[in-house]
């Protein structure tokens, strides 16, 4: 997993709870890379798990809603970083579509060892877009609050709604998002 998803990671722990917290958490996770994460190396996702399940040792909040509140984190600081990715003119299912077969052509130009999850978007019928996240990290509330940023990013979070229902058993590793907008 590449590190800027770490070094925002414990960006956000920073700015949400505190950089206390955020000490610890790295302290009592026994991370191969001692918590030393650059935004272009490459770590082993296991890292951002133990950090996460020691936050939410430390602020009594549940894993799901940490990973969910990070990925719609992530997304704003995407934008930030990277905002030649986002057309702000284009629609939000245009721009969730374009992911797999735009973005992440352009993040592996950037990383050429990236290990990306697949996104596939399809639309059943009109206002509608299922977006289907499939990866081996089992990070799909990641992917959920990626969605839901990209959903503020666009203002159109109170006028979009989520119908979750993850295909792997309840671990995570195949996800079908299955978005509406309001009539």
């Amino acid at each position: 997993m590449k590190g800027v998803v770490f070094t925002e990671f414990l960006e956000m722990v920073d700015d949400k709870f505190s950089p206390e917290i955020a000490e610890r958490i790295i302290d009592n996770a026994d991370l191969a890379s001692n918590g030393a994460y650059t935004a272009v190396g490459t770590y082993d996702h296991t890292e951002l798990v133990k950090l996460v399940v020691n936050l939410a040792a430390e602020t009594g909040a549940e894993v799901p809603d940490l990973v969910r509140t990070f990925g719609e984190h992530f997304f704003h600081r995407l934008v930030a970083i990277y905002p030649h990715f986002v057309n702000d003119d284009q629609d939000v299912f245009a721009f969730l579509e374009s992911v797999e077969n735009y973005i992440h052509i352009e993040v592996r130009k950037l990383y050429p060892d990236a290990d990306l999850p697949s996104v596939k978007t399809e639309r059943p019928g009109d206002g509608q877009l299922v977006v289907t996240y499939e990866s081996k990290r089992c990070l799909a509330d990641a992917a959920h609050g990626l969605i839901l940023g990209c959903l503020d990013h666009f203002k159109v979070k109170d006028k979009v709604s989520i119908d979750r229902q993850d295909e792997s058993e309840g671990k995570g590793s195949r996800v079908r998002f299955n978005l509406s907008k309001a009539a």
